[in-house]
């Protein structure tokens, strides 16, 4: 039996870059986003998620490490995504069907994510959002053979001992405050 594809909807995009402090005022100053995060990623470089829907945490990361040997690779990742975990799952079994190398799976608190490449290496991500809000970023591996009730358990888990949780509604609200002070008077 051939599994159909859930809908996935492009939602944002990951850039490598040399001078993320530059580029993260160009993404403000000029297309008005806000910072809605920032850290380290898990692999030892900063990272700053910007957005300007107050229901999207991030519509562009900027990841440090862009170096000139990358030439215009600048594209960190294309990211999609799902409706739910469940449709997360079912990419899992496509991907394992059509042979997909995958990069990881992570369970990021806010949301479950494959990683995975299209045939000429460009990165992908599959996502689906949690109904939690934490910092990120935040990193932790995925099982996506589990059942969902499990990783929904754990993922709750997770996120209730972090400090920076919040339900995925509070932090709605204090997004819909953050880029509406950042929005010009008209």
């Amino acid at each position: 039996m051939t599994l159909a594809p859930p809908n996935a909807q492009f939602k944002h995009v990951g850039l490598y870059v040399r001078d993320l402090d530059a580029m993260a005022a160009f993404y403000q100053r000029v297309l008005g986003l806000v910072v809605t995060d920032a850290g380290q990623t898990d692999r030892g470089g900063k990272i700053v998620f910007l957005s300007r829907s107050p229901t999207e945490h991030h519509q562009v990361v900027l990841v440090e490490g862009r170096s000139d040997a990358m030439g215009e690779g600048l594209i960190n990742q294309l990211s999609f995504r799902l409706e739910s975990l469940g449709d997360l799952k079912t990419f899992n079994e496509i991907i394992k069907a059509e042979g997909v190398r995958v990069d990881r799976t992570m369970n990021h608190g806010n949301a479950w994510s494959i990683y995975c490449f299209d045939p000429e290496g460009n990165r992908l991500e599959l996502y689906a959002g949690s109904p939690w809000y934490i910092a990120q970023p935040c990193a932790e591996p995925l099982d996506l053979d589990e059942p969902e009730d499990v990783i929904v358990a754990r993922t709750r888990d997770m996120v209730m001992a972090d400090p920076t949780f919040a339900p995925k509604e509070e932090w709605v609200r204090r997004q819909v405050a953050a880029v509406g002070a950042a929005m010009p008077e008209a």
